[in-house]
């Protein structure tokens, strides 16, 4: 029974430093800090009456914890009860003084006491409560010591209140210096222990007894699912594994929260390490095997093949996912499991989409799945499904129809983690085809959802990879109507919900890079707009190199920004995605309108508008129409120009950004100025007055997404409007403030008729 904690600790479960966790049926053991619990419920009883109805409430909520965590030094504990109850605490304390320093029978005599809790016709407590229960465990493991076990009890009893004494002396002595300096330096040494506090009370200090090993896998489990801040840090939870895993080396549910905390930083050794350390562990204790029969050790083996390929595809090792996919597939046959079968099924779909668009593998699953009674993988099926004909341009009315049938099988079965997924789905696709006030609606909608699970009191619900897209949409979604402090708002949410550390941190950080690029070339600071592609970049590269681009042709640098947009195109007709190319090729047209190649860009044009046509993205198809519109008004029918951008200016007003607004009102007063120049002299009037209106609703729009360049653009168009009119004094005003903003600006010239955008 040699330990290295034997000292502090007695373990009946430990041979060589190991705990052996079945050994005698006992799943717990006395500690001195359970002797402390169990001091805190005799005095609990013998109070009675004399706690107060508030007292006695905060106490019962502080006892489960207490009951189920790891064990705690005798400060901290005493701490806890103070907060509830001092004069209990002061009880507690002198009961353990007196035992730690009167002699062995007097622990003896307590336990003997303990048993009095289940005599008479009215017990204090019951014996299936789970006060009750945790007091049998004590009584049932002391009465099983021999007498040396007893007596190094009692002498790590003494040991843990001497602890507790000197720690109090040592506290004593720092209250009384009166030294400023060393108070100072006390109170930054307090402050930079704030943080581990947390981590502390979570930690698990020596060896744990089953049942508390198995209340801390599941507390942090729960935390890296439901609050992942609350949750240890990947290394200090790393460091408690380690350290439960070093007294049972054979605990698989450690391996398999060791593989989860691995994968919040991204370590595919580590995380492959422990998932194979999990299926061994669990086929040696012979768990599978008691719940499976014969079965269970062949299940082991084909589940552990399909989460390795799982594993590798989250990483990106296609080839080595596909090797072990198969090895599944091929274990599962032999056995005949349906369910694996369907797992790998859909894994397949999965691997296949990397190299070819196919949904006859993902229809077979999804009725299958039906077939076999597994919603959940149904659901999933469905979900992709209506992903994939998103970006194949299906119609938003069958795609929501077929989301419908979905959410009916989350409500009939309870699964509320794939109704967030879904209503997030619904968000992207009207973002996709640029309906933003029914993306706004779906947002709101989950975001005022409350979770179908049950979490702890205290643990923010719903910390899922759908919550952050639906609240990076709607940061988005914020910046572009101009709303830039709420959109600040929301991505301050953002990094208080999901730190940096955490694994759906890399959403908001590319929201957030975006939305202070467009920002940044909105006021025409060109230079800072510059330094943040390369965060964009490491984000995403295909956003980065677009952004890239966009800089060069606004620093007048066409031929570097050609070649990028040329190589960009190429790339994203290679991988289909559509958006993208729609947005290179307008960039590209504009390119060819600041180069004169007015007629080069038509062509161009008329490419992206039959491909969001065709893919039905309504908007992208509206600012392309505009587009056309400028072109005919550059190429001299600006009437033609006015009838088409009646047709397309209505869903950007309805949808669009606040910038898009601004320049498709600036478009329409630039083609009634051009237009007027064949009427007569009244009705010329009366369309220059108009272009006037437009030109102070475009102002308005500007101004709200603080676009410098382009208010400096309408008021030089306003003032020679008004010029013409001869109306002096606004002529004047707009002068001014022209000149106010062209002295801010870097003087690139004003000409009447520059860019679309």
């Amino acid at each position: 029974m040699a330990s290295v904690h034997e000292s502090l600790y007695f373990n009946p479960m430990m041979t060589n430093g190991v705990v052996h966790a079945n050994v005698f049926g006992i799943k717990d053991w006395v500690t001195p800090y359970k002797m402390a619990l169990l001091v805190l419920l005799s005095e609990l009883g013998r109070a009675g009456s004399q706690l107060g109805l508030l007292e006695r409430r905060r106490l019962n909520r502080l006892l489960l914890p207490l009951l189920q965590g790891p064990d705690m030094p005798l400060s901290r504990l005493r701490k806890a009860i103070e907060e509830s109850c001092p004069h209990l605490a002061s009880s507690v304390h002198i009961r353990l003084k007196l035992m730690a320093e009167g002699e062995l029978k007097d622990m003896e005599q307590f336990f003997d006491d303990l048993s009095d809790s289940f005599s008479g016709t009215e017990p204090e407590v019951h014996k299936t409560s789970v006060v009750g229960l945790f007091l049998r465990h004590m009584i049932l493991a002391y009465n099983k010591l021999s007498f040396s076990q007893v007596y190094k009890l009692y002498t790590a009893l003494q040991q843990y209140f001497q602890n507790d004494e000197k720690k109090s002396g040592t506290d004593e002595n720092d209250m009384e210096l009166t030294n400023t300096e060393e108070l100072e330096g006390k109170m930054e040494k307090e402050e930079l222990d704030v943080p581990l506090s947390r981590e502390e009370e979570i930690s698990c200090s020596g060896p744990l007894s089953q049942k508390q090993a198995e209340y801390f896998l599941s507390q942090q489990a729960s935390l890296l699912k439901n609050d992942e801040t609350k949750a240890l840090t990947p290394a200090s939870l790393q460091k408690e594994l380690n350290n439960l895993l070093k007294f049972n080396p054979d605990f698989a549910e450690a391996h398999y929260l060791s593989y989860l905390n691995s994968l919040r930083v991204q370590d595919v050794f580590s995380s492959t390490h422990s998932l194979l350390h999990y299926f061994d562990r669990l086929i040696l204790t012979g768990a599978e095997s008691k719940s499976n029969g014969d079965e269970g050790y062949g299940r082991s083996l084909r589940y552990a093949a399909l989460n390795l390929a799982a594993l590798h595809c989250r990483f990106g090792h296609y080839q080595q996912s596909e090797l072990a996919l198969q090895e599944a597939i091929r274990i599962a046959q032999e056995s005949n499991d349906h369910v694996c079968l369907q797992h790998c099924l859909s894994w397949l779909y999965i691997l296949e989409q990397k190299i070819f668009d196919s949904c006859v593998l993902l229809e077979h699953s999804v009725n299958k799945s039906l077939h076999f009674g597994l919603p959940y993988l149904a659901s999933l099926g469905i979900q992709s499904l209506v992903q994939q004909r998103a970006f194949a341009g299906k119609a938003a009315n069958k795609l929501m129809d077929a989301l419908k049938d979905s959410d009916l099988l989350h409500w009939k079965h309870s699964l509320s983690e794939l109704i967030d997924i879904s209503i997030a789905q619904k968000t992207a696709i009207w973002r996709l085809y640029g309906r933003s006030t029914m993306a706004l609606q779906q947002a709101q909608t989950l975001l005022s959802m409350n979770s179908l699970e049950a979490v702890n009191v205290g643990v923010q619900q719903n910390n899922t990879e759908s919550f952050a897209v639906v609240l990076c949409h709607l940061a988005e979604l914020h910046a572009e109507q101009g709303y830039f402090a709420a959109a600040s708002e929301i991505l301050k949410h953002l990094k208080e919900r999901f730190p940096p550390n955490s694994q759906h941190a890399q959403l908001w950080m590319l929201f957030d890079q975006k939305i202070q690029f467009e920002r940044a070339m909105n006021d025409g600071r060109y230079h800072i707009a510059d330094s943040l592609v390369a965060g964009i970049t490491a984000l995403s590269s295909i956003e980065g190199v677009y952004r890239k681009a966009i800089v060069l042709k606004a620093q007048n640098q066409m031929s570097e920004a050609h070649k990028l947009l040329q190589k960009l195109l190429i790339h994203c007709q290679k991988i289909k995605n559509t958006e993208m190319v729609i947005s290179v090729l307008l960039s590209i047209a504009e390119l060819y309108w600041r180069s004169s190649c007015h007629t080069i860009a038509l062509p161009v044009l008329l490419q992206a508008l039959a491909l969001s046509r065709e893919y039905s993205l309504q908007y992208l198809a509206s600012e392309t129409v505009l587009n056309l519109a400028f072109s005919q008004l550059i190429l001299g029918i600006p009437e033609q120009a006015l009838n088409i951008l009646h047709m397309a200016i209505e869903p950007v007003l309805a949808h669009g950004a606040v910038l898009d607004k601004g320049c498709a009102m600036f478009l329409v007063a630039k083609c009634q100025v051009a237009s007027a120049a064949s009427y007569t002299q009244q009705k010329k009037i009366e369309a220059l007055e108009s272009a006037i209106l437009n030109l102070n609703e475009a102002k308005t729009y500007f101004a709200k997404v603080d676009c410098k360049e382009q208010l400096r653009d309408v008021l030089y168009f306003q003032a020679r409007l008004f010029h013409t009119l001869g109306k002096t004094q606004e002529r004047n005003k707009c002068a001014m403030l022209f000149r106010q903003l062209h002295q801010e600006l870097p003087a690139h010239g004003v000409p009447l008729i520059n860019a679309f955008k």
